[in-house]
């Protein structure tokens, strides 16, 4: 009877598995194990995130021509860390990253930020039967995890001295939004920043006062997270002027971080929520006149004599201002 009984549990046990079987069906078979050399491969399967990210700039990273020629080609070899890295996961989040030296034209692709060193994937979600086999990482979420690349000058630095982390608001939040404010369509791959308009609008303010007789333009920076602007020392922001009725911009200040090799120039980045406040003191000032924000890619004018931001550069904002 001592033996019978253990037999009828492990009876019951093997009816119960049967039972659950029949009614959902069989587990769902691990997939066999795929070997990542493109993250071409991932369209297949991805083909919204993937769509995404090849209109993102991330994915432009080792192609764009502003890059190239900053780079000189990429002759700067520091430059090809960040425009063609290592998957994240192996060099360590918040390390810097290192350059590969296979299939760069891909630039920052699916590989760099979801390949772990055991070969799996990354995601939101664990599921062996999924042919990435993707293991639930919300590392993938966090402000370090892009700091690999974007921390070189000082990005998430300025992100973790201002008030964002308090409110919630991190990289993801404005550069990787849920798809139509719904987490359940996942988040926008294409990775909005200083390319977008409607990102450099959303970042700061310009308005202008009268005091003592003089116009004092104000530029706050009203929804960045970080400096404006900020992460790749060759972007600019520039006020210019002009009197209402003239077509010549003339120059009022800079908003840059300068390269180490750019003796005597200082630092005008705009920290979140700060304002900077600019006197125009000029007698063709007096009366109406018309102000301009413009945002460069380059820091380099044509004529660095006479600038032609129209040309040149994206105007952010534009006020006119009359006594």
């Amino acid at each position: 009877m001592k033996l019978l009984r253990p037999l009828a549990g492990l009876a019951v046990l093997g009816l119960a598995a049967w039972l659950l079987v029949a009614l959902f069906g069989s587990p769902p078979a691990a997939a066999e194990p795929m070997s990542f050399t493109s993250s071409r491969q991932c369209a297949e399967c991805h083909a919204e995130v993937f769509a995404e990210w090849e209109e993102s700039w991330h994915s432009q990273s080792w192609v764009d021509p502003e890059v190239r020629a900053l780079s000189r080609d990429f002759a700067n070899a520091d430059c090809i860390d960040c425009h063609a890295p290592r998957p994240i996961f192996e060099t360590g989040i918040g390390n810097r990253v290192l350059p590969r030296t296979a299939r760069r034209v891909e630039g920052v692709d699916c590989i760099a930020c979801h390949m772990l060193p055991d070969g799996r994937i990354a995601g939101t979600i664990t599921n062996d039967a999924a042919p990435c086999r993707p293991v639930e990482r919300r590392e993938l979420v966090d402000a370090m995890f892009c700091a690999g690349c974007h921390d070189q000058h000082k990005t998430v630095q300025q992100w973790l001295a201002s008030d964002y982390p308090e409110r919630g608001q991190d990289c993801v939040s404005c550069h990787m939004p849920h798809r139509d404010g719904d987490p359940t369509k996942g988040r926008d791959h294409t990775m909005h920043g200083g390319h977008s308009l409607a990102e450099l609008q959303k970042a700061v303010e310009l308005r202008g006062v009268r005091e003592d007789g003089l116009w004092v333009v104000e530029v706050e920076n009203v929804g960045a997270g970080h400096n404006y602007p900020t992460d790749e020392r060759s972007r600019a922001s520039d006020v210019f002027w002009r009197p209402r009725g003239e077509t010549t911009w003339r120059h009022l200040y800079r908003f840059r971080n300068p390269y180490r090799h750019e003796v005597g120039l200082e630092d005008t980045e705009l920290p979140a929520h700060a304002t900077q406040r600019l006197p125009i003191d000029d007698p063709d000032a007096a009366g109406a006149i018309e102000v301009g924000l413009f945002y460069k890619l380059s820091p380099y004018w044509t004529d660095p004599e006479a600038p032609d931001p129209d040309a040149e550069a994206t105007l952010v904002h534009r006020v006119e201002l009359a006594p």
